[in-house]
């Protein structure tokens, strides 16, 4: 299979086989994620392995109870890593202030997807399958502390990686034409940012798992898994709160508005906690 054609049928994995990846195979991916693009090729990054059950289990409770990061051989979180460069700097006699420069941050948490990126794709290369987490942003004081991380450094994403059980046939996307622009930003009128989005989720079906198939995965996925009848709150929840497009499931089931806006002040405190004033 050409490079073209794995990336376009990659698909997030949720469910592994009990089996370990060699390590011969977690160097080769660690490679990669060492050798991706860096601003400045200054390589704020730091990635921890957690293949322990004690490690797997802890990270899958800070990640608000997905069961998968607990089943995957190796989760790596994904770490941006001041600490390093600013006692490089202190040796070298100059002064480092990323944690207080927002452009810094915003290099670095790019230097940071870059990487994990990479170890995605040769990953799939290799047979194996991943999924990001991101959630463990929600939690990041229990996180620095469970895995001893120090001072200017913030643990930003997690990547499970294991060798697939299943695997999804297809997760809808937008089409290419909705997101590429020429030369400049075509704004798009009503109707077309509805039609784009119609296409991409189509309407919410009486029968809910045939649209969750679509709009969440996930929930069937953790089904599978068998935990606690995941399907069957989010079901609930959509006739509770009366649903009636994808719109109103993504912002008042998924990522509910009220609840996002209120985790900035938790994300703040965090950062403050780790060294970082940037917001």
């Amino acid at each position: 299979m050409n490079l073209y054609d794995l990336m376009m049928k990659r698909r997030s994995v949720r469910i592994f086989k009990d089996r370990k990846i060699p390590e011969s195979v977690i160097e080769q991916l660690l490679d990669v994620a060492n050798q991706a693009p860096s601003g400045g090729n200054i390589q704020p990054l730091s990635i921890i392995l957690v293949r322990s059950h004690e490690g797997r289990k802890k990270l899958a409770e800070l990640s608000g109870g997905q069961p998968w990061v607990a089943t995957a051989p190796l989760t790596m979180i994904f770490c941006l890593d001041f600490y390093r460069i600013k006692k490089w700097a202190e040796l070298c006699q100059t002064d480092f202030r990323g944690e207080g420069a927002l452009n810094h941050f915003l290099i670095a948490y790019a230097d940071l997807m870059v990487a994990a990126q990479n170890v995605v794709i040769l990953a799939e290369s290799l047979g194996l399958g991943s999924v990001y987490i991101g959630s463990i942003q929600h939690e990041i004081d229990e996180t620095r502390a469970f895995f001893e991380i120090p001072e200017y450094v913030l643990p930003m994403m997690l990547l499970c990686i294991g060798y697939p059980q299943s695997i999804p046939q297809s997760v809808p996307k937008l089409k290419k034409e909705v997101i590429v622009h020429d030369e400049k930003y075509h704004r798009p009128n009503e109707e077309e940012i509805r039609r784009a989005f119609d296409e991409k989720y189509g309407p919410v079906d009486r029968n809910l798992e045939k649209y969750l198939e679509r709009a969440f995965l996930e929930a069937l996925e953790a089904d599978k898994l068998e935990t606690s009848k995941y399907v069957e709150r989010v079901k609930k929840e959509m006739k509770r709160l009366d649903i009636q497009n994808s719109a109103q499931f993504l912002f008042k089931v998924r990522y509910p508005t009220k609840v996002m806006v209120r985790l900035n002040h938790r994300i703040r405190q965090s950062f403050k906690k780790a060294g970082f004033d940037i917001f």
